[in-house]
């Protein structure tokens, strides 16, 4: 008679009762990494609006959209807003500084090339993640990171080939800033895991309300056309608005390095939507961007499982 070994499964590896909540989160990750991408084309639309003034609508599209969905959700949803208040200067900070620096270096330094150091973030992510918890810190982790970071570098430097100029220091600083905060405060987001993602909803008040206080002090209103509006309530309902509720809980209780390398998807698929829009062309740059950055998330995203077959990375 045969003897049936059952094979015991690790908490974490392969068990479905752990896996899935992180796969889920993660997944959500996904999600805001998709809408981010319409960030570029949104924005074009709405080009005639001073920066600040830009933040202060679709944050306050974002918040307005937000109140309603809590509301129908139930009173007891908006206990979620009655949070410490580190939890609440953490989120706020990183959500501001992080577009304060963002506008602000693409009004000092050519769009392109500010992006790209921009786009330092998701390397920085993986980088930072290795600092703060060694044990899900694996070798493809940083070979996936470097891959997509070499794809978003000919995502946006075919767009213009001219060698960074000198003349904008002060604009490739902050777009550095605007790497570091985003992808610490990616990263530190973790140590608020036990704070609902549903308080992201009042930060966004708080942002649209900061950025209206420094549109008043520094920038001429301008009101926006009817295509600017359009393109503003989506960005607030898109990527100023889900994308953060959605990016909350994916750094909280997601995998942090593979969102990391999976975050190069932005750059390609925002540069392909201008291609569809007509906005830019195709070129080969763009084709090698597509299967470096394809080639990177997977790299980060799967293993083989005992040689046989690619399966998910395992939840640690």
């Amino acid at each position: 008679m045969k003897t049936v070994q059952k094979r015991t499964l690790r908490p974490g590896v392969g068990d479905p009762r752990t896996s899935g909540p992180k796969a889920w989160a993660t997944a959500l990750g996904v999600m805001a990494i998709v809408l981010w991408s319409a960030l570029a084309l949104l924005t074009r639309s709405s080009e005639s609006v001073p920066p600040f003034e830009l933040l202060f609508l679709t944050f306050a599209v974002a918040f307005a959209s937000s109140v309603p969905v809590l509301a129908f959700r139930g009173r007891k949803t908006f206990s979620a807003w009655k949070q410490p208040k580190s939890a609440w200067i953490f989120s706020f900070s990183g959500i501001f500084v992080y577009h304060a620096l963002y506008f602000y270096a693409l009004s000092r330094a050519p769009a392109a090339k500010a992006s790209l150091i921009a786009y330092l973030w998701p390397m920085l992510m993986v980088l930072f993640s290795a600092v703060m918890d060694r044990s899900t810190m694996l070798p493809r982790h940083f070979v996936g990171a470097t891959s997509g970071f070499i794809g978003s570098a000919f995502v946006i430097l075919d767009r213009t080939q001219s060698p960074v100029d000198e003349g904008h220091v002060d604009g490739y600083l902050a777009a550095a800033g605007c790497a570091i905060v985003w992808a610490a405060y990616s990263v530190l987001n973790r140590r608020f895991r036990n704070i609902p993602s549903d308080m992201i909803g009042g930060v966004c008040g708080l942002v649209a309300v900061a950025g209206l206080l420094v549109h008043l002090m520094a920038e001429p209103t301008v009101p926006p056309t009817a295509s600017a509006w359009v393109s503003i309530v989506l960005l607030g309902l898109g990527p100023a608005g889900a994308a953060f509720f959605a990016w909350d809980y994916a750094t909280k209780h997601g995998h942090v390095p593979i969102l990391g390398a999976l975050s190069y998807f932005a750059p390609l698929l925002s540069t392909l939507l201008l291609v569809v829009a007509g906005s830019t062309s195709a070129s080969p740059g763009l084709v090698t961007a597509a299967l470096l950055i394809v080639a990177g998330a997977t790299v980060a995203s799967f293993k083989r499982d005992r040689g046989r077959s690619l399966s998910p990375e395992p939840e640690r």
